[in-house]
């Protein structure tokens, strides 16, 4: 594992907040370091080019900071309060206040851990109604969400073909790693094959005006039952990734559902936004997404396998997390 940044190391010292916390978690993604403080969570965004996002240089760091915010306000008003800047002062690394500002981080309240979706799923606290009222929001967000002929363009055959093609692509370095080779091959030959033989339902969505500027990452992880429903951490990196079908969106919460081995909380989730959003031809397209986005979750998974940071018994998790999902993706064929 290599030695952590020097603006990493600063932050983990209490003194570099303003408000002096007691205890400072250091949480990482491929994309981000997170500082999480009790009261508030700082994220920094890590100087990486990844292909689908680029983070590369401060301005552009600055730039999606204040896209994270502004985004996730949609269904998380409360929880992003702004974009903090970080600064020099005195040959020391702050948080806010006078000096050469050197980064930024989105600047969050922070949700009880235990209340999110992914730490109640596993205790059996999770029942039918929060998420027919996930459901409920996430109909009427999609609802509000702007689309545009730019938006729809995304729900067209050619993007549908572009980003599961991108799957593929990016997980060849994984096969016999996280994915054996014939579940490889198996569920390439099902996405090909779906795509073509369901292309005028494809063209349909278009039509409709199913294609919205969405979340993007809607997974158990992302969703807090506090006082009411926190629905944060959206996609602001790359607008390819966050429009799309609404359908693709709850296929996404199902899938994760089902791979928290809650099948029948998923069926209540997804017929509760059918019945809600009126939209019957979801269900058809409903497998296709699951295995998309499970498959998604895998390639995520193996990414980390490459992370320099991350140590190595956590990759050993990251790489059980990864097969766990193609495996589910196999499933949905």
């Amino acid at each position: 594992m290599s030695k952590p940044p020097v603006l990493v190391e600063a932050l983990l010292k209490p003194e570099a907040y303003p408000h002096n916390p007691q205890r400072i978690e250091l949480v990482q993604t491929q994309m981000s370091f997170i500082f999480l403080t009790g009261d508030y969570v700082y994220k920094v965004k890590k100087p990486v080019d990844l292909g689908y996002l680029d983070y590369t240089t401060l301005e552009k760091r600055r730039f999606f900071c204040h896209q994270e915010v502004e985004l996730n306000r949609r269904l998380s008003p409360d929880t992003y309060l702004e974009v903090a800047s970080i600064v020099r002062r005195e040959g020391q690394i702050h948080i806010g206040g006078k000096g050469e500002t050197i980064e930024y981080a989105v600047k969050m309240r922070q949700l009880p851990r235990e209340q999110m979706m992914d730490s109640l799923l596993p205790l059996n606290r999770v029942t039918e109604d929060m998420v027919v009222n996930v459901a409920e929001k996430l109909a009427a967000f999609h609802d509000k969400a702007v689309t545009s002929p730019e938006i729809s363009a995304y729900g067209k055959l050619d993007t549908i073909t572009t980003n599961t093609e991108e799957n593929f692509s990016q997980t060849k370095k994984y096969v016999g790693i996280s994915i054996p080779s014939a579940k490889y091959d198996r569920i390439k030959a099902y996405t090909d094959s779906f795509i073509k033989a369901n292309r005028s339902l494809f063209q349909k969505r278009v039509q409709e005006g199913r294609i919205r500027d969405c979340h993007g990452d809607l997974h158990a992880a992302h969703i807090c039952f506090g006082d009411g429903i926190h629905i944060y951490d959206c996609i602001e990196f790359n607008d390819r990734f966050r429009y799309g079908d609404v359908a693709s969106e709850v296929a996404f919460l199902a899938m994760d559902i089902d791979h928290h081995q809650r099948a029948d909380l998923s069926q209540a989730f997804a017929n509760a936004y059918v019945r809600l959003s009126q939209d019957e031809d979801l269900l058809q397209l409903l497998d296709f997404y699951k295995c998309y986005r499970a498959y998604v979750r895998g390639k995520v998974e193996s990414f980390k396998l490459d992370d320099p940071y991350i140590p190595e018994e956590e990759k050993a998790r990251n790489l059980a997390a990864a097969s766990s999902y193609f495996e589910l993706a196999e499933s949905y064929i």
